[in-house]
């Protein structure tokens, strides 16, 4: 059975130093909760540098490419229509919908990659959230979480305790 290891610092390079202190040792499914974004994180977590940027570029360009090839299909190829002796494939004509759903694309592969991928949807509750001193991480505390096998729950939780964190919990996942 998993369980959660939680610890509360009071100053953010102590937080840090634990996490990569845990990191070091071979913990690796550590998680920092901050209410306002800290430097050092991703590397003292030993996180790879994120796709979304990829993801997005990527829907972007298919998006865009859509929205011309949606126009040219309609206006020179299907349905040409002579409209002020103008050419019935005009460029930038296209633009503004070319634009815009290379945007939208963009958006809605960012928003459901995120909702799927990285926030583990349709997860909507964590068993952290159960320990009432963990509302404090939205407001004003700095928490790192380790998630283990519960066996391994009581010697992090020492561990954690000895690198300075004043308030540490262990929270049993439940099945």
């Amino acid at each position: 059975m998993r369980a959660y290891v939680l610890g509360e610092f009071e100053r953010e390079h102590a937080l840090l130093d634990a996490a990569r202190t845990l990191r070091a040792r071979g913990e690796a499914r550590l998680d920092i909760h901050s209410p306002y974004p800290l430097h050092g994180t991703d590397e003292a977590l030993g996180l790879k540098r994120s796709t979304v940027p990829l993801v997005a570029l990527i829907a972007g360009v298919t998006g865009a490419a859509t929205g011309y090839f949606i126009q040219w299909y309609m206006v020179a190829f299907d349905w040409p229509i002579n409209v002020g002796n103008r050419p019935p494939h005009s460029a930038p004509a296209f633009i503004p919908v070319t634009f815009e759903l290379g945007v939208l694309f963009a958006a809605l592969a960012i928003f459901f990659g995120l909702l799927g991928g990285y926030f583990g949807f349709p997860r909507t509750h964590h068993p952290v959230f159960e320990v009432e001193a963990f509302r404090s991480a939205s407001i004003d505390a700095l928490w790192l979480s380790a998630e283990v096998d519960g066996k391994d729950a009581e010697p992090l939780a020492e561990e954690l305790r000895r690198l300075g964190a004043r308030h540490v919990s262990i929270v049993p996942e439940a099945k």
